[in-house]
């Protein structure tokens, strides 16, 4: 496992003053770490608080993870506000702070590993791990400033300003920190891209907002809390998954993503590869006579069958790829880094696992058939062994995938090398 090795740490690539400053904001946030360890005595009561709310944010990261990850994709390049501010704010609020650090590092440490597959780059996880703990920091010290040590204290006009200048903080010293991070890596952007969308800003505001609310119960009427659990989660649902909808626009036949929204994923995943001195592998399938299969056995059974061979592929690939029609009986398959020969593999694996499909179906006649014997071609490309831009790395794919069908079909064919 190459994250396991400092020396293969993608880290060691950012250019020399990204690098300093990624390794300083760590830095930071370890030093503060320790300088908080004794402040405030960890009693039993914190830890029952920190499990309750530990449990509940990875109960939450589950639920969620979908729409998470298809969240990570598109806001690639910009700050990434995330609704796991509910329970990080509340444990800023009841938690000293060593646990709500520990609390932190156990969040970003189960997205990594459960929602992005550990596909996203370890460090910049860590770093925006670092980045919150700051701003948790931040929070607790306004709290102390105004003397509130727990959220019962925080009452009238005085509680009120302490709580809207602790929230802010923990917002604006996180979003300052991550903002940095962006320009410094991609100067050529513009800024606008660099400060992100103005709506992440209500979401982290109505997050800060609930983990107050959650604080509050957690310490008052503990056994209510699950009720906000819910609550959470059906926010969540409510806020995003409308957004995650309109974004990942489905083929209605395969349930598989169109090729609008493929080639737009596409295209950040190879801007991400190009940053990260990465690869990107591209399938095109063809179901080989797929309009055999209409004219025989009718429209309504080719259906049945591109819907079974969109389940195949799905099977066929790991979590995080992304499978779409590109149209008629064609495919699109995106591998996020793998090189030539995981490329192939999975090729050969979804043509095998084609060549083994049952499909049953009703006939134009209304009588029930299994369709067997069913072959795809499959042409494959890399980038950026390949090409480096998508436009003519699918023009490589698709000439491959042509030379398969010429070659006698059933078979995969691999792009040359630039």
């Amino acid at each position: 496992m190459p994250w396991l090795d400092p020396r293969r740490w993608k880290l060691w690539s950012l250019p020399p003053v990204v690098l300093t400053y990624v390794v300083t904001i760590a830095v930071l946030a370890a030093l503060v770490t320790l300088a908080t360890a004794r402040l405030t005595p960890v009693e039993v009561r914190h830890w029952v608080w920190f499990a309750a709310l530990t449990a509940a944010a990875l109960i939450h990261l589950e639920a969620a993870r979908g729409i998470e990850r298809i969240r990570e994709i598109s806001s690639e390049g910009v700050p990434h506000a995330q609704m796991q501010s509910v329970w990080q704010f509340a444990g800023v609020l009841v938690l000293p702070m060593p646990l709500v650090v520990l609390m932190v590092v156990t969040i970003y440490l189960h997205a990594w590993l459960r929602v992005y597959k550990r596909r996203a780059v370890l460090y910049r996880k860590l770093f925006s791990a670092a980045t919150v703990v700051l701003g948790c920091a931040a929070a607790q010290w306004v709290l102390h400033m105004f003397s509130a040590s727990t959220p019962s204290e925080l009452d009238g006009p005085r509680g009120l300003i302490a709580l809207v200048i602790a929230g802010f903080l923990y917002w604006f010293v996180n979003y300052a920190l991550v903002v940095g991070a962006i320009i410094m890596t991609n100067p050529a952007n513009p800024l606008k891209t660099a400060l992100g969308h103005a709506s992440d800003v209500l979401i982290v505001t109505a997050s800060v907002g609930l983990g107050s609310g959650i604080a509050i119960i957690a310490t008052a009427r503990p056994w209510l809390s699950p009720i906000l659990l819910l609550t959470v989660l059906a926010l969540h649902m409510g806020l995003l998954l409308p957004q995650f909808r309109v974004a990942a626009r489905t083929d209605s036949k395969t349930g598989l993503v169109d090729a609008t929204f493929w080639h737009d994923v596409a295209e950040r995943e190879i801007a991400r590869a190009r940053r990260l001195v990465s690869t990107v592998g591209v399938l095109i399938l063809d179901l080989d006579h797929f309009k055999q299969i209409n004219d025989t056995y009718g429209h309504l059974a080719g259906d049945r069958v591109l819907r079974a061979v969109a389940d195949t592929l799905k099977h066929a690939v790991r979590s995080y790829d992304l499978v779409g029609r590109f149209g008629g009986e064609e495919f699109a398959v995106l591998l996020p880094g793998v090189g030539s020969g995981e490329v192939r593999a999975t090729a050969e694996r979804i043509r095998f696992d084609i060549a083994r499909l049952e499909v049953e179906v009703v006939d134009r006649l209304g009588e029930t058939r299994v369709i067997t014997g069913l072959t795809g071609s499959v042409g494959a490309a890399v980038f950026p062994d390949t090409a480096l831009e998508l436009s003519p790395l699918l023009l490589a794919a698709d000439e491959a995938l042509y030379q398969a069908k010429n070659n006698g079909r059933d078979r995969v064919a691999t792009a040359a090398a630039r």
